[in-house]
């Protein structure tokens, strides 16, 4: 017997005993929204009845602990509880309804004959009976996004996404289990065939009788009949204390979750695809789908807005009038994209996408075209199932009229000789209005440069010269800080403070230098002129300063989750593996936009978790240019003392070598490592053989231990290799072989290969 065999009777037999507990609904029930809103197992793992759904809303459902909803009522209508209903009443007569003040009881499940009683089940399962206490309605044989432990998507059933995180409606996507025997993925109100698929099980033709299955491990299978056919998922993941579900999830990939039962914490185990734009339809009409920053953004057709902002189903529609064929119509092009092709006339032997796009002007009923491979196709409007996919050759040429000024989105312009006048006098009127607003910015700085009398205007002169920074006096932000009263944490050169500014409405960060005036006057000059001139969303923004006298401070913003050595070496703070590898990125976006982005080359030199702060949506900003290094713009490296923090220096600054930007990918290096293992890089409080975390790294990876790393952690074993890869060959000691951070950024979103590295010490090819 195999174990997939043994595995589905063993999920049998728990499921049977979960089935017998349940918890007994009688006859005159009823439940409210504000208060005995739901009818729990009796576990109280799940729960069927109200559960918020946007602000001042609700839904009826079944839902997990923290209000994860596996199962919605009346999605085909308006699963919204209409705000005049009273109790959700399981009725003497047998119905189960919502309850109004005035007019009809709305019906929310209807099944075939009258209910005598209702049980909510430990396994998850709904379940309502009739006078004889046989089962004629259960939410396992009805699901609608999501599969529970022991439940099957039977043959010719679907999974249908959710509309919006917050709105719990049938969305665009549908998974289903064809009677065919073929597990495939399509956009809603699309024939079941493979020009809508982008998910497939590749086991069409193995039977009628084949369905889809969650065991209690989170293992995806196929099964035919009781026999198992093929896994979809690996599985394995942890049982005790924690549930595990499937979900077809609002931007149409299904995915598998584990709930741990102790901290209400959501953990994603596996995902049918991972990328995001693959669903078809992800993006409305005339749109495509984009992977920015390995996340998915829709941009629309050349000539083309949204239709409405925020919301990417909506598609876009052409912002210049499109009646009759006028001759001034011209071409643009969107290149590397697909898109569904419904063509009404393919000329071949095209020899260039110019021959294409005159083709398609010649003929008024043609909209856009599409060219590949010498061939081009004629298409009408709407496009739809747009994305970009580097692979792909395919040209999309879409008609516009010159004559209205068109934002360039994604396109490439064939002709622009028709828009020049219009620019001379956009431009003629956007001068004269620039003039305006500088003369009367020039009269408001004046006016307020009275206001901070106390600023020594000498030198404070050399700092805000090609910076767009508040001044402001010491005894502002001494009152702001309530007399530096809250300190909030130690950097290279100063301590910093919490303040509030705007009488109470804006918190801030005040960096104070408290170094010998000499030393703080240089680190006060180059920090100011090094943040004061950048902006990145992974940079900690400054917002003004002070330099009066010996007091020199520095306005940033606040950051309210503080640093991520806060987290990071705090068990209880502990965040999931996504969300560290989330933060790694946007460390490295960082780090990137200093090393290659900004106008003078930045060498930051103390890179560590005490210096990356976590925004309130928990986005990392690196923080703390103190001890910053500028490179000229014909300057490669530099020759230094040490700066930095020991356990995260490059081994170049012990030896008086050349200061590279590579200093920065060491410690980066080793602050990956620190983020893949929650743990500090030296700490002496363990053994010898693991106290230097980048030796440790390299032992265990060397050995196949991996799984070490992480401890009890559930993360697949491919992922971390894959990231303590990268930290390997952050730290090699010879600095040619470490990754430029671009090449990191890369490594970590997944895009290009990762070869083995050396240990740190040993020298070997880059990668």
């Amino acid at each position: 017997m195999s174990i997939l065999t043994i595995m589905f009777l063993l999920l049998i037999s728990t499921t049977a005993k979960a089935q017998r507990r349940s918890s007994n609904i009688t006859l005159g029930s009823s439940l409210t929204p504000s208060s005995n809103s739901s009818w729990p197992s009796p576990s109280r793992v799940y729960a069927f009845g109200f559960f918020p759904q946007n602000v001042n809303s609700y839904g009826i459902g079944i839902f997990l602990p923290d209000k994860t909803v596996v199962w919605t009522a009346n999605r085909d209508s308006d699963p919204t509880v209409p705000a005049d209903v009273v109790s959700l009443l399981l009725s003497t007569d047998g119905r189960l309804i919502l309850r109004r003040r005035q007019g009809q009881d709305v019906d929310v499940i209807s099944p075939s004959a009258a209910i005598a009683s209702a049980s909510m089940l430990d396994s998850g399962n709904f379940v309502l009976y009739d006078s004889d206490s046989r089962i004629i309605w259960q939410s396992f044989d009805n699901p609608t996004n999501s599969l529970l432990p022991g439940q099957r998507l039977q043959p010719g059933k679907e999974l249908f996404s959710s509309a919006l995180e917050t709105d719990y409606g049938k969305g665009i996507f549908r998974l289903k289990m064809q009677t065919d025997g073929n597990l495939v993925q399509y956009p809603i109100n699309t024939l079941d065939t493979g020009t809508y698929a982008y998910y497939a099980s590749v086991t069409a033709g193995a039977g009628s009788n084949i369905s889809l299955n969650l065991d209690i491990d989170g293992r995806l299978s196929l099964f035919n009949g009781s026999l198992p056919l093929k896994n979809i998922s690996n599985g394995g993941f942890p049982t005790q204390g924690y549930i595990n579900l499937m979900r077809l999830d609002v931007g149409g990939i299904f995915r598998i979750y584990s709930l741990s039962l102790d901290n209400l914490t959501m953990t994603r185990r596996w995902s049918s695809t991972d990328n995001e734009c693959d669903p078809k339809g992800f993006c409305g009409v005339n749109a495509f789908c984009i992977l920015m920053d390995n996340a998915p953004e829709c941009q629309c057709l050349p000539g083309f807005v949204s239709v409405l902002s925020g919301n990417n189903t909506a598609g876009c529609s052409r912002n210049f009038s499109a009646h009759g064929c006028p001759k001034t119509d011209d071409m643009r092009t969107v290149e590397n994209t697909e898109w569904e092709d419904n063509s009404y006339e393919i000329l071949d032997k095209m020899t260039s996408k110019e021959e294409c796009s005159k083709a398609c002007l010649d003929d008024c009923n043609c909209e856009a075209a599409f060219f590949k491979d010498n061939i081009c196709r004629k298409q009408k409007l709407p496009l739809r199932f747009g994305k970009r996919s580097l692979g792909n050759s395919n040209m999309a040429l879409i008609r516009f009229n010159t004559n209205t000024v068109v934002p360039d989105i994604g396109g490439k312009r064939i002709n622009k000789k028709e828009r020049c006048i219009d620019i001379l006098i956009i431009g003629i009127v956007l001068m004269s209005i620039g003039v305006l607003a500088l003369s009367i910015s020039g009269i408001l700085f004046h006016k307020k440069r009275k206001d901070y009398n106390k600023i020594n205007k000498d030198d404070g002169a050399n700092f805000v010269e090609g910076i767009s920074l508040q001044a402001f006096t010491f005894e502002h932000l001494s009152e702001a800080t309530d007399g530096f009263k809250e300190e909030l944490g130690r950097g290279a050169s100063g301590t910093v403070f919490k303040g509030v500014l705007q009488n109470g409405q804006k918190t801030v960060a005040v960096k104070r230098l408290e170094k010998e005036i000499e030393q703080g006057e240089v680190e006060f000059q180059t920090e100011l002129n090094t943040i004061g001139k950048m902006y990145h969303r992974n940079l900690v923004r400054l917002l003004g300063y002070c330099f009066d006298g010996d007091n020199k401070l520095l306005v940033f913003e606040y950051m309210s989750n503080g640093t991520l050595a806060d987290i990071l070496f705090n068990q209880e703070k502990r965040l999931s593996w996504e969300e560290r590898m989330k933060i790694a990125r946007d460390i490295s976006r960082g780090i990137q936009y200093l090393h290659q982005e900004c106008e003078t080359q930045i060498i930051h030199c103390d890179i560590k978790p005490q210096n990356i702060l976590m925004d309130n949506n928990w986005r990392a900003k690196i923080s703390d240019f103190g001890v910053a290094k500028l490179l000229k713009q014909d300057q490669t490296n530099t020759y230094t003392g040490i700066r930095g923090t020991k356990g995260y220096v490059a081994p170049e600054w012990y030896q008086k070598q050349a200061i590279t930007v590579k200093a920065d990918v060491y410690s980066f290096g080793v602050m990956l490592l620190e983020i893949i293992c929650c743990r500090k890089c030296v700490d002496w409080s363990r053994s010898e053989d693991e106290a230097i975390l980048e030796d440790w790294v390299y032992d265990c990876y060397s050995s196949r231990m991996i799984g070490n790393l992480v401890g009890d952690e559930m993360v697949e074993e491919k992922k971390v290799e894959r990231m303590v890869k990268i930290g390997i060959w952050c730290v090699q000691y010879d600095p040619s072989l470490r990754p430029t951070m671009k090449k990191v950024l890369l490594m970590l979103e997944g895009t290009v290969e990762i070869p083995i590295p050396p240990r740190p010490s040993s020298f070997s090819s880059s990668p």
